[in-house]
């Protein structure tokens, strides 16, 4: 499918879906959301910002979608409107993360992870530090990251989608990277 076919349909979902057809919205956020992804991507590895950062971007992106697409003209292409979005909402994460301390993700991991491996001071500042976590990101990254649930099984037993708890879990590790450099202080 060429892009002007793509570009097209995806048009004619978002005006289904400004007329109340909820499947055609479903389509809609189904079909963009790998090209959101993509596109915020490469935005952020243009202008130095982490790939996990490119996920907070294709939700909040997802979101503006909802709650503005009554400002899209019918009468232009989508795909602009979009890519202007996912820019705005990439420069306003970077302007947050300009205030904020980086820690590598990958670190808190490797820590998570290695909790077999610890004795039992460790596994005490590990149980303090998830506990400054707020429900459900803690039992997330408990199943996920600790005891080795699956995504999927994690999602059934809370109840919420995949897409959700991986959200949710990449927040969650987030907030962890901060505690971490803190409590390294």
């Amino acid at each position: 499918m060429n892009n002007s076919t793509r570009e097209d349909e995806w048009a004619s979902w978002m005006r289904s879906a400004i007329a109340g057809d909820g499947r055609a919205y479903h389509k809609l956020l189904t079909a963009v959301t790998p090209h959101l992804r993509t596109m915020a991507r490469r935005r952020c590895e243009r202008y130095g910002a982490s790939a996990s950062e490119a996920e907070d971007v294709v939700q909040e992106v997802l979101l503006a979608i909802h709650l503005k697409r009554g400002t899209w003209d019918p009468a232009r292409p989508l795909g602009p409107w979009m890519a202007a979005l996912v820019r705005n909402k990439l420069i306003d994460s970077l302007r947050r993360r300009g205030r904020q301390a980086s820690v590598p993700l990958d670190d808190v991991i490797a820590i998570l992870e290695s909790e077999e491996r610890m004795d039992a001071g460790d596994r005490m500042d590990v149980a303090q530090i998830l506990g400054r976590l707020k429900d459900p990101q803690r039992t997330i990254v408990q199943s996920i990251s600790i005891e080795g649930s699956s995504v999927r099984e994690t999602a059934e037993r809370l109840k919420m989608t995949e897409v959700a708890v991986r959200v949710s879990l990449h927040r969650a590790l987030k907030a962890l990277s901060v505690l971490y450099s803190e409590q390294m202080k």
